[in-house]
């Protein structure tokens, strides 16, 4: 058995973990990552093969916080950010037989067909509407009630289907989407607060957040990577099985099982990034009524479908990519185009994409077998991407996450609460992770920065 004294213990190597043990070893902190796994990065892997560069995870994130590119510009020259092209700001929505580009401004807002013309008319009012009362309003509530029901299913549920791989009507919006929920309740109105929004002035660190689209050259791989290495092999221990952390005399010990054996650390403070449903066992000295609000967060199951087409003949796919509302009931639920975006993807005549399936819509397909997700995949090549009958992909990957997108529902309240309670009970350990503060990478990086400081 081996005894280590650390300053910090941090749990799971994903990008939260990561970015809070970079930061925290730049201040000379004695840090410890405990990692179940055998590599670092969590959901984020890259794959190269045949020419082609895929994500197994996420596949972009977005320059949404001034952290994303401080982060990035102090990895550098290890990780490189990559932002996409000009065509990633072009978005499309599937309606009927065939993708309509996502308007972005008022002609094109009057002439797309994705939406009613009463709601189009309708919208005029949104500046005039009144503010929502219900705090726990659902998104889809909040998009029917001030835009309209076209808006809802053509706009908000793909978008929802998108992010979330969630349902509408049960994400809850301050929680889900905050930034559009304090729009209306600072500003009452979506389009008078983002008109007073842009004319805030900003500051130079303000400016770092472009809302781009991003990536790492080379892939997303790289940043963790970057973000390993920095941080030191020696402050990382991969394959540590039935962690536990429990209170003793004003410190924490943490014990952990390791391909050489069992390891206990007395550190000063303990960090957790790991799942909710993991929680229970990794503090079992919290009572199951304080703990059972976090444990109960419910994630989406997805299926995403690496697919790549060496010659993509006369097609053409200038978008970031196309989502699927979910009353059009088709197999997928949105389809990236990431050789659009970022350069060096797939070869230079070629594309690739991935399909994304299942959600809190259909669970059931993570128990498909592979021949049938990839019957549907190529179903969906040919109808939706209008690739011809004759011709198919030069390369399917298929990744299953089981718990890939928590879904901030009804329960978030309580939730937030409990961590806030559990915290204030016990000085010195932070739970951190997806279980709040936003689901996307930039939100991770963000919420480790903060963490450490």
């Amino acid at each position: 058995m081996q005894t280590l004294t650390k300053d910090i213990v941090i749990i799971g190597a994903g990008l939260t973990g990561l970015t809070a043990a970079y930061y925290l070893k730049q201040k000379g902190k004695n840090i410890l990552i405990l990692e179940k796994e055998n590599r670092i990065g969590g959901q984020i892997r890259t794959f190269q093969e045949e020419g082609f560069t895929f994500e197994s995870g996420p596949n972009t994130g977005a320059v949404s916080h001034p952290e994303v590119a401080e982060l990035f510009r102090e990895l550098s020259p290890a990780c490189e950010l990559e932002t996409a092209c000009e065509d990633a700001k072009r978005r499309l929505i599937w309606k009927g037989n065939q993708f309509h580009a996502l308007p972005s401004g008022l002609i094109g807002g009057l002439m797309t067909p994705l939406f009613s013309f009463y709601d189009k008319f309708r919208i005029l009012g949104e500046p005039f509407r009144q503010k929502g009362n219900n705090p726990d309003e659902s998104v889809a509530s909040l998009a029917r009630r001030r835009l309209g029901k076209s808006y809802l299913d053509y706009a908000v549920d793909p978008f929802v289907s998108g992010v979330y791989a969630g349902d509408p009507d049960k994400l809850i919006t301050r929680f889900a989407l905050p930034k559009l929920y304090n729009l209306e309740q600072e500003y009452g109105s979506f389009i008078r607060g983002a008109i007073a929004k842009a004319k805030q002035p900003k500051t130079e660190r303000d400016r770092l957040a472009t809302k781009k689209v991003f990536s790492a050259k080379g892939g997303l791989e790289k940043m963790v990577k970057a973000l390993g290495g920095s941080i030191g092999r020696e402050h990382i221990q991969l394959e540590a099985k039935n962690i536990t952390v429990r209170p003793v005399d004003g410190h924490w010990l943490v014990e952990t099982i390791t391909p050489g054996g069992t390891i206990h650390i007395r550190a000063g403070k303990v960090i957790t990034t790991t799942g909710g449903y993991t929680l229970p066992g990794l503090l079992p000295f919290i009572p199951e009524d304080e703990i059972q609000p976090i444990r109960n967060l419910t994630y989406a199951p997805v299926i995403q479908v690496s697919v790549g087409v060496k010659n993509t003949g006369n097609l053409s796919f200038n978008a970031f990519g196309g989502l699927i509302p979910s009353r059009e009931k088709k197999d997928v639920l949105g389809i990236l185009f990431p050789a659009a975006c970022f350069e060096g993807c797939s070869p230079q005549e070629g594309a690739l994409f991935s399909f994304f399936m299942g959600g809190m819509r259909h669970p059931e397909f993570l128990e498909m077998a592979d021949e049938e997700i990839q019957k549907k995949v190529i179903a969906s090549f040919h109808s939706l991407l209008k690739f011809p009958a004759h011709q198919e992909p030069d390369l399917i990957r298929i990744f299953r996450h089981s718990r890939a997108i928590p879904q901030y529902g009804a329960d978030s309240l309580e939730r937030l609460q409990k961590i806030e309670e559990i915290q204030r009970n016990y000085p010195g350990l932070i739970l951190g992770g997806n279980i709040r503060d936003g689901i996307g990478m930039a939100d991770r990086i963000k919420q480790g920065t903060l963490l450490a400081k």
